[in-house]
C-alpha cells in the first residue's frame, strides 16, 4: 500500500486491518543480541516521559508536544531496535511504543493534520499486538474512531469503537468500556441513528458509575461522569437536539477533571452552539467567551475549528454589536477568517 493509501485507510480497508489485529496472536519479542541492556528502570523513565506529554497535551494542547512526541516515539523505536532485553522487556518496551504512538498520533490530529495522525494509530495498534495487551489496541482504536467521526467517516468511528470493545470485553475493564461506547455513540450519532447512539449512552453511563477496576488502564485516568455527559451533549448536538445537548452539557462542565482544559474549552463551544441554535444569544454569548478565554491559552488546532464554528453559528442567527464583537474575538482567538 503507498503512504496516501495507508494514510487515508478507511471503510472495508480500516474494517480489514482492525480485524487482522483483533484476531492475530502477539509473537515471541526477544532480543538478547549485543547492545545496551533495557532494564525495568529504562522503561519505567520512559513512561514518565510518556504520562507527562499526555498530562501537558490535556492542559496546554498539542501544539506544545506534538514533536516531542514524535522524537520520544523515535527514541523507543531506537531502543527496541539496538537494546538488549528479554520476553518480559520486550513486551513493556513494546506496549510503551504503542502507548506513545497513540498519544502522539492523537497529538497531530489534534494539532489539524489526521490524515498524519491514522499512520501512528495503525504503528500503534501493530505494536499493541506484539505487546500482548489488547487494552493498548482498544485504545489506538478509541482515537481512530474520534478521527472518523471527526472527519466525515462516522461508520469507520463504530467499526473501531465496537472492535475494541470485543476485545477487551473478558477484561473487567469498566472505564475502558465506557470512554469505548462514548465513541461508538458518537459515530451513530453522526449517521443519525438516534436509538443506537442513546443505547451506547446509556450502557457507558452504567459502566462509570460502576467505577475503575484494577485492571483498567492507567491510561485512561480522565474517564469520569463529566466526560459521559459531555459526550452525550455532543450527540445530542449532532442528532438535532440542542435542548438536550444544553443540559448534559451543563452537567458536564460540573463534573469535569479540572486538569482537562481543552475538553472543558470544547464542551464549552459545543454548548455556547447549542444555546444559539435554541434562540438564547445571551446566555450563548456568555458561553461563548468562557470558551474562548480558555483557547486563547491552548495550542489546539482541533479547538480553534469549534471555536470558528461556534462563530459562524451566531453569525447566523444574530447581527447585534455583542454578536460582532463575539465573532471579532473568534477571529483573534483562532486566526481564522470572520466566520460565514
Amino acid at each position: 500500500m503507498d503512504r496516501r493509501g495507508f494514510l487515508a485507510v478507511s471503510g472495508i480497508a480500516l474494517t480489514a486491518y482492525v480485524h487482522n489485529w483483533s484476531v492475530a496472536e502477539a509473537e515471541p519479542l526477544v532480543r538478547l543480541q549485543k547492545g545496551s541492556r533495557v532494564s525495568n528502570e529504562l522503561l519505567l523513565s520512559l513512561q514518565k516521559t510518556t504520562n507527562h506529554l499526555r498530562g501537558m497535551d490535556a492542559s496546554s494542547g498539542s501544539g506544545t508536544v506534538a514533536k516531542l512526541g514524535d522524537d520520544h516515539l523515535t527514541l523507543l523505536r531506537d531502543i527496541a531496535k539496538h537494546g538488549a532485553y528479554d520476553e518480559s522487556a520486550g513486551r513493556q518496551l513494546a506496549g510503551l511504543i504503542a502507548d506513545t504512538a497513540t498519544q502522539t498520533g492523537w497529538f497531530t490530529f489534534d494539532s489539524g493534520a489526521p490524515d498524519e495522525a491514522q499512520s501512528y494509530f495503525l504503528a500503534a495498534l501493530r505494536a499493541a499486538r506484539a505487546s500482548g495487551d489488547p487494552r493498548l489496541g482498544a485504545g489506538a482504536l478509541s482515537y481512530m474512531a474520534i478521527r472518523g467521526y471527526s472527519t466525515g467517516h462516522p461508520r469507520d468511528a463504530v467499526t473501531a469503537a465496537r472492535a475494541a470493545l470485543d476485545k477487551v470485553k473478558t477484561l473487567n475493564v469498566p472505564a475502558l468500556e465506557a470512554m469505548l461506547l462514548t465513541r461508538q455513540a458518537r459515530g451513530h450519532a453522526m449517521l443519525g441513528a438516534q436509538q443506537a447512539a442513546l443505547k451506547a449512552l446509556g450502557q457507558a453511563t452504567e459502566l462509570c458509575a460502576r467505577g475503575r477496576s484494577e485492571h483498567d488502564p492507567h491510561w485512561l485516568y480522565w474517564i469520569n461522569d463529566g466526560e459521559i455527559q459531555g459526550q452525550a451533549g455532543s450527540c445530542h448536538l449532532a442528532l438535532g437536539n440542542p435542548r438536550q445537548a444544553i443540559n448534559s452539557l451543563a452537567q458536564a462542565r460540573e463534573a469535569l477533571n479540572p486538569a482537562d482544559v481543552r475538553t472543558r474549552a470544547l464542551f464549552l463551544s459545543r454548548a455556547a452552539t447549542a444555546q444559539f441554535r435554541e434562540g438564547d444569544i445571551e446566555a450563548g454569548g456568555t458561553t461563548a467567551n468562557e470558551a474562548m478565554d480558555l483557547a486563547e491559552h491552548l495550542q489546539s488546532a482541533r479547538l480553534n475549528e469549534h471555536v470558528h464554528s461556534m462563530a459562524s453559528e451566531l453569525s447566523m442567527v444574530s447581527n447585534t454589536p455583542h454578536a460582532r464583537e463575539l465573532i471579532e474575538r473568534s477571529v483573534l482567538v483562532t486566526g481564522k477568517g470572520v466566520p460565514r
